[in-house]
């Protein structure tokens, strides 16, 4: 039995991860400091045999008994309003993080893969994005925290692959979405669908003319799964092509949920990016990889969960706030 360590485990993407390694067949280490991951995430895997989750910062030494076949490090926090309340830490986990776990996977001669992102491109100069765009980041701006750390964090797993020969992988993420993402995550589709439901005006930043492009969690977990057992060292976009303004996909949540919800435009945070598509042009070549599911069986498997979520809230008569887009 493989065992696999995924590091920010409870989190969004981490314990979809959890769930696919389990099935196929992995003694899996689900490690996470819950900052912003919840353990209801992976709660319905504690006590099944192969599954262990650990809580711990990994911005501290890691350490994990016994033999190690790969270690994803998913550790960090991941949208707006989660780097933007933790600073400090979303740098330690980018970088003292990623050095801890690189060590434990050289140490126990593993195979390990970075989770990256989009967001290394910064506001794009070039579109769509490829691999070879280095980018256009402001490191000292309010995003530079995260954009920066995954940089770092880049150059760190290059480092750990030329230095010592470790067996490594990078995946940058462009925007996905899917059941388990939180309602005050801030990211523009749990914002949008939670506004729609809720019968609020859907906030929109800027003119809307900003474009992004949404990817549905179970085609990022297949293509991980293929990139962790490749051989490409080299970073690799992970992400839907399909592009849409962020206006359009405002009226498409609209249209989408019935909701009777008007527009409120609203200034455009610092250094938002005006671009977003990936070139998987290499995903396609070099992992037999491209997205299977439409948005729009995407977003309505992703509504459902919402709509669970949102009878919940009122249940309990409470409110989640939705703050920021990214």
């Amino acid at each position: 039995m493989p065992r696999t360590l995924i590091t920010g485990g409870a989190g969004f993407v981490g314990s979809h991860l959890c769930d696919r390694f389990v099935e196929l067949g992995h003694e899996v280490i689900c490690m996470d400091n819950l900052i912003t991951g919840n353990a209801d995430n992976v709660a319905h895997l504690f006590g099944r045999p192969g599954f262990t989750f650990v809580k711990h910062n990994v911005s501290n030494f890691i350490w994990v008994p016994g033999s190690l076949d790969n270690v994803l490090h998913f550790a960090s926090p991941a949208s707006p309003v989660d780097y933007l309340k933790h600073p400090i830490p979303t740098l330690k986990v980018g970088a003292l993080g990623t050095h801890n776990a690189l060590g434990l996977a050289y140490h126990k001669g593993a195979r390990f893969l970075l989770a990256s992102t989009s967001e290394v491109y910064g506001d794009p100069q070039k579109h769509p994005q490829a691999e070879d765009y280095w980018g256009n980041v402001n490191p000292i701006g309010v995003r530079g925290v995260y954009d920066e750390a995954k940089r770092f964090a880049e150059a760190l797993t290059m480092a750990y692959h030329r230095a010592h020969g470790l067996k490594t992988r990078i995946v940058r993420i462009f925007n996905t979405y899917g059941e388990r993402m939180r309602l005050d995550d801030g990211r523009v589709l749990p914002n949008f669908m939670g506004q729609a439901l809720r019968g609020e005006p859907l906030t929109v930043y800027g003119d809307g003319g900003q474009t992004r492009s949404f990817q549905y969690v179970s085609d990022l977990v297949d293509g991980i799964v293929a990139l962790l057992e490749s051989d490409e060292v080299a970073p690799v976009n992970l992400g839907n092509p399909e592009e849409v303004t962020v206006l359009e996909f405002a009226r498409e949540i609209i249209a989408l949920t019935r909701s009777g919800s008007e527009i409120a435009f609203r200034p455009l945070p610092q250094d938002d990016p005006q671009l977003r598509r990936p070139d998987i042009a290499k995903a396609r070549r070099v992992l037999g990889w491209e997205p299977k599911v439409s948005r729009g069986e995407g977003l309505a498997r992703t509504l459902a969960y919402f709509q669970r979520k949102i009878e919940a809230e009122r249940a309990a008569g409470g409110r989640t706030m939705a703050r920021t887009e990214a």
